[in-house]
Formats: C-alpha cells, structure tokens, sequence
C-alpha cells in the first residue's frame, strides 16, 4: 500500500485517541503536510513530513511506514519518527507546571483549595442553623400563650411610639 488519508493515518499512529478527532484536527487547520494545511481525505506517503497542533505543542513527524488498522503502541516506531524539537517539550512541561497558575479568579471551576474554602464560609455564615428541631417552633407557635421569646415589652414600647 503506498498512501493512506491522513485522518486515518493520524488515528492508526495514535496520534490522536478517535478518527474523528483526527478529521477535526484537518478541517480545523491543525495538522499540515510539508507546511501546508490539509483537509481528512489527503494521501499520506512515505517520507511526508507531518506537523500536528495540539496546544500548546506542535509535534512533528516522518512517515516511516503506512497502516490502515490501529496499531499498538510498542509498534508506532515502525510507522512514523518523531522529529518534535526538544523546545516543544519543554513548553510542554511549563504548562504542566503552571498548573491553574494563570487562571483568573472566579472564571472555571473553583479549585479544591478555593472550595474548603467556600466550604468554610458557609459553615461560620450559617453557624446554628444545622442544628434545627421542629420542636422550638412549637414555643413560638403557642397559641395559649401570646409571648414570643424573641419578642421583648422595649420591642412592644417601640412599636406603640410610632
């Protein structure tokens, strides 16, 4: 076989984890042959020069070898030689570092730090109120007696002066 589409090519190469990620990679511009954008259905040949975009990396490869069926990942070495520059890897790993560490605050999922946290305001906003019984409402609800425990007679004096 001399040339297979380059989605499935992508796919096969586990380059990408579906062959529709692969074929929206293409129609998106991420993935070129010899710098030139490409769409899904474009032959790949032996020797091509690939490039993929997956930010914030772009990794580049030679076909070695072309499959239509998925390969195992022992096997990807006969198929394509990775010529990714050693920079990429290390923007890689700068974005591994910096974690959430450029994340704006309030956008996105708060962390776990930021929900103990919330977690904790909470409780002291709502300090007492975790403790309800049905039973207290029955004091305030008593219709033998008119007092009110939160009700006070300088509560009673102030509204009489109005």
């Amino acid at each position: 076989m001399a040339d297979e589409r380059i989605d499935k090519w992508l796919w096969a190469t586990r380059i990408f984890k579906t062959r529709s990620l692969a074929t929206d990679a293409c129609k998106r511009g991420h993935v070129t042959i010899d710098g030139m954008n490409v769409k899904p259905s474009r032959p790949v040949k032996v020797g091509d020069i690939v490039s993929v975009k997956k930010t914030p990396v772009t990794y580049t490869f030679r076909v070695i070898g072309i499959t239509q069926n998925r390969v195992g990942a022992k096997l990807v070495p006969n198929f394509l030689e990775n010529l990714t520059p050693p920079e990429q890897y290390h923007i890689l790993e700068m974005v591994r570092i910096g974690g959430f560490v450029r994340r704006q605050k309030g956008l996105g999922r708060p962390t776990k730090k930021e929900g103990r946290e919330i977690k904790e305001f909470t409780d002291e906003a709502f300090f007492g109120f975790d403790d309800f019984n049905p039973d207290d409402i029955a004091l305030w609800d008593d219709d033998d007696n008119d007092s009110n425990p939160l009700w006070t007679d300088e509560d009673e004096e102030k509204l009489s002066h109005k």
